[in-house]
């Protein structure tokens, strides 16, 4: 008797009522006495209408439950016999719960990254903060040389920009991925963007007695001028750093009718194998790492090019040395 409160139901068997009260009375003078077998026909076919009308209600409420079920947290499985419409809401429901099920795997990996990008941010700064600590503890001490004292200042200055690129550019990745950095592409020659980019390394090179080759011509890039000039310059860091003294770095670009590719390649000690395909992953340090690399210039470079649906891909130089390849690929347009 339950499904008698239900209002929709009650609604629907009074309808069928008054129908059938209506159908009785007009063609009562055409039926006569069998006005009661009619009326007993009316009655049970309303019945049957009721019972399918409880099995559909009860079908809705199991629905109902399960996805209460779902919203509490529970990972269920909803059973799909249901025929008609209601088999379609069913399936519908549960790509719904398979999507929130993804969705909520998701948010999870994304928290623990996010949890894991915290902890490294904190290790790469405390490493500086101590350092600078430790100078001004030193720089204190009213004996301190003069020579001594200009060393520790300068070595604090070096840890407060290592600090401020390193802020500067985890703020640009999260930009990327909020997607909320703004690209603005157009035309621009290969060669103008490298050698820009070659600028700040020249005194370092000069100092290590490194060679940079430059092979260009009139390559062209569809791509964001800045971006890429930084994407390039923490390329050409890792090739500076990860060559030896007197080595050599080569910048190839090349254009075909599919895409335009750089190559910066080095001749220094390589890339162990086994760390090739984490070398583009967030604070990842290679074997072959310097003590003072923080793991996310290769990453950063990744997210740029990426972002602007280029390519980036590294490997052993057979002769020895990395070699770092980005491609852009031409966009063809389709009559």
């Amino acid at each position: 008797m339950k499904y008698l409160r239900n209002q929709d139901i009650l609604h629907e068997i009074f309808i069928s009522f008054m129908i059938g009260v209506v159908c009785m009375i007009s063609t009562y003078p055409l039926i006569g006495e069998y006005a009661i077998l009619f009326l007993l026909l009316a009655l049970i076919l309303i019945g049957i209408h009721y019972y399918f009308s409880i099995k559909r209600y009860q079908q809705i409420a199991q629905l109902s439950l399960s996805l209460d079920k779902v919203l509490h947290g529970n990972a269920i499985q909803i059973d799909d016999h249901y025929e008609g419409e209601l088999s379609i809401l069913s399936d519908e429901i549960s790509k719904m719960i398979i999507k929130l099920n993804e969705q909520t795997e998701l948010l999870q990996k994304d928290k623990v990254r996010l949890t894991n990008a915290i902890a490294d941010i904190f290790h790469q700064m405390r490493t500086p903060l101590t350092s600078i600590n430790l100078s001004l503890t030193v720089l204190n001490d009213e004996h301190l040389s003069a020579d001594k004292a200009l060393y520790y200042r300068r070595d604090i200055k070096k840890q407060l920009e290592k600090i401020q690129w390193l802020i500067e550019t985890l703020l640009k990745m999260s930009k990327i991925d909020a997607k909320t950095a703004i690209f603005h592409r157009q035309e621009i020659l290969v060669k103008d963007i490298l050698t820009k980019a070659m600028e700040p390394f020249a005194i370092p090179m000069e100092l290590k007695e490194q060679k940079s080759i430059l092979s260009c011509t009139n390559e062209k890039m569809f791509v964001d001028n800045q971006w890429m000039m930084e994407a390039f310059s923490n390329l050409i860091k890792n090739a500076v750093e990860h060559t030896p003294d007197g080595g050599t770095i080569q910048l190839i670009a090349s254009e075909n009718p599919l895409y335009t590719e750089v190559i910066i390649q080095d001749n220094g000690e390589g890339i162990p194998e086994e760390d090739i395909p984490y070398m583009f992953e967030r604070f990842y340090k290679g074997k072959n790492a310097k003590p003072e690399s923080v793991g996310i210039g290769l990453a950063f470079a990744h997210m740029i090019i990426t972002a602007q649906n280029g390519t980036i891909s590294v490997k052993n130089n057979p002769d020895g040395g990395a070699c770092f390849s980005v491609r852009f690929y031409k966009q063809i347009m389709l009559k």
